[in-house]
């Protein structure tokens, strides 16, 4: 309920916010949008991101005024920052905003050299969902159970493994988080994208990983990977009969991948009141909302400053996993 009260009020606001523009200086923001407003994807097209700033695009192009639609563009490089680096130095109007996913907050952490600071080169819009993961392990691991598996584990230190998509990734940062909170030696195996991963862990040349429900449930339930727990706040509709990290009490070791949408800094903020409400608008619809969920992904919204504070609580308690790990991508 208090959900969907913030996204009401923080609609309410942006509508006064935008109804309120005849003088002083708001010409700008009465003119918005005088153009497509164009969303940049730094991931290629099918990917989380990709798929959630599609769906919110759709709504939003619905809900801003004069109907002159919103497009997604694809601008896939360097984990992001080659979307992020154009975006930022996009003119702050409101035509150019990004979707990034949690990643975003690490940057820095993890790469020499960003052309961007990923919170005061941008405007926060709002929250758009969040997706947890889960951990599955091959068949033919000998753990029935979260307990088990780290049970198995401290029998056999540094026999096991968990593979990621590659360095600093969100299953990388997953694995290392559970390492520590669980007390166990498991060996990391990196990858260059998902798609071999998942083919080892399907042949069991790696035992364990940490991936987005929504991709890994198919495997769950047709019995080719065994789910353990999911690393979300609560239970998933995807897979209700797994328990959470914080039921087993590794609460420490939770992670959600999220995604936000931005806008260069210095976009006007009657723009931004705008741009929040045709987002908080869209996300309170039943339609959206059971598409996200559909993916394993809570809808969320509210105000601008919720995505400030979380990326700067995400890059400080990733970034001091990525710097007692020693993780730098190669």
């Amino acid at each position: 309920m208090r959900r969907r009260r913030v996204l009401r009020l923080s609609f309410a606001a942006a509508s006064v916010a935008a109804g309120s523009v005849a003088g002083g200086g708001a010409a700008q923001a009465q003119a918005f949008p005088s153009q497509p407003v164009r969303v940049v994807v730094g991931f290629p097209p099918g990917g989380a991101t990709d798929v959630i700033a599609r769906i919110v695009a759709e709504g939003m192009a619905e809900r801003l005024p004069g109907n002159r639609g919103v497009v997604v563009e694809n601008r896939s490089g360097a984990s992001g920052i080659v979307a992020g680096e154009a975006v930022a130095k996009a003119p702050p109007d409101g035509h150019t905003l990004m979707v990034v996913s949690s990643a975003h907050a690490t940057l820095r952490e993890l790469y020499a050299n960003v052309p961007f600071d990923p919170v005061e080169d941008f405007a926060p819009i709002a929250l758009l969902a969040s997706t947890p993961y889960v951990a599955v392990v091959h068949p033919g691991v000998p753990a029935n159970s979260m307990q088990e598996l780290i049970a198995l584990a401290k029998r056999r230190p540094g026999e096991l493994s968990y593979a990621a998509g590659g360095l600093g990734t969100a299953q990388h940062l997953a694995g290392e988080m559970f390492k520590r909170v669980a007390g166990v030696d498991i060996l990391h195996v990196s990858y260059r994208g998902s798609g071999a991963v998942r083919a080892d862990l399907l042949a069991g040349r790696v035992q364990l990983m940490f991936d987005n429900i929504a991709v890994m449930a198919p495997y769950v339930r047709r019995g080719e990977l065994r789910g353990l727990a999911v690393t979300g706040r609560s239970r998933n509709p995807l897979a209700p009969e797994l328990p959470t990290l914080r039921e087993l009490g590794l609460g420490g070791a939770e992670i959600e991948g999220w995604f936000a949408l931005l806008a260069p800094a210095g976009t006007p903020p009657e723009v931004v009141a705008a741009l929040n409400g045709a987002v908080n608008a869209t996300l309170a619809t039943d339609a959206v909302r059971q598409r996200l969920l559909a993916l394993g992904a809570e809808p969320l919204g509210g105000e601008p400053e919720r995505v400030t504070a979380l990326v700067r609580a995400e890059r400080e308690k990733w970034g001091r996993v990525i710097r007692e790990a020693g993780i730098r991508p190669e």
